[in-house]
């Protein structure tokens, strides 16, 4: 039953004409050409805080409006970055599939871990994500720094000028910003070598803002130390390399995924949607 609404619900398959509001993931999105299909569309209501995968500027010129779902799944996001730090620096995921494969018992205690506290922590893009992470490292970090576009007033973390140089003077290097094309690769070869064989990259933003052949490249070459994603360049593809590396910490896009916060993304978007339907003020729009 499922399967068969979805199937007659999917934009990119059904009729378009009498449609005035969709819903869609941060992952799927909607293309030009799908708004292009329906000629009624008036909002674009997306569950998820990333938009990148909308054509946001098709939609506009439409005069169709956009919104997303900000703030409610900030921490979560938040506590995946931490989470994925403390997995790569003691390498929980590791431990867990040698005690698994009974290998404690064989061969005694796992190599040694590493210390995450003291460690100078990196965040690239300070919106309400960057700076919910900053907060929870601030009582273990050795130093917090960051890059956004502009110095953040008042935030109380050094700043980088750019990338490279963020990820020069940093021991882990968090990426938060958003996708788009304004990002893509932002996090190239230049970013991983300055970051190190003994620097560790952890990904919850966006895939696309990493560039995944350089990634795979430095930790083949022992050019970079280790890396724990949360997101891919091409969801739910995985570089067959990654899967078998021991210094890389993989989860399926997971940052919101509680049933809290799925919950209260769910009811923003409905609101949104009810708000357009009842002629008032949408609360969330992408300005």
């Amino acid at each position: 039953m499922l399967d068969d609404l979805q199937s007659r619900f999917d934009l990119r398959t059904a009729p378009g004409p009498g449609i005035r509001a969709a819903v869609t993931g941060g992952a799927e999105g909607i293309d030009a050409a799908t708004i292009d299909r329906c000629p009624d569309l008036a909002l674009i209501a997306v569950c998820a805080v990333g938009y990148d995968k909308v054509d946001v500027a098709h939609a506009r010129a439409r005069g169709i409006a956009v919104t997303n779902t900000p703030d409610v799944l900030t921490e979560d996001t938040a506590d995946t970055a931490i989470a994925l730090m403390f997995a790569v620096y003691r390498r929980v995921a590791l431990y867990d599939r040698y005690v698994r494969d009974g290998r404690w018992e064989k061969e005694g205690p796992p190599p040694l871990a590493r210390k995450l506290t003291g460690r100078r922590i990196g965040i690239l893009g300070l919106g309400r994500i960057g700076s919910a992470i900053a907060k929870r490292c601030a009582p273990f970090a050795g130093e917090i720094a960051y890059h956004s576009r502009t110095p953040v007033p008042g935030a109380p973390y050094r700043y980088a000028a750019d990338t490279v140089a963020l990820a020069a003077g940093v021991d882990v290097l968090v990426v938060a910003t958003p996708g788009g094309k304004g990002t893509a690769g932002l996090v190239d070869r230049a970013v991983l070598d300055a970051l190190g064989p003994d620097g560790t990259l952890i990904n919850i933003a966006r895939g696309s803002v990493v560039d995944e052949d350089a990634l795979v490249a430095a930790l083949a070459e022992g050019r970079l130390g280790a890396v724990g994603l949360d997101v891919f360049a091409h969801e739910p593809h995985v570089p067959e390399a990654l899967l078998a590396m021991e210094n890389v910490v993989l989860l399926p896009h997971q940052g919101s995924a509680t049933v809290e916060t799925r919950k209260a993304m769910a009811d923003l978007v409905i609101a949104n949607v009810e708000a357009f339907f009842a002629g008032k003020p949408l609360l969330t729009p992408v300005e």
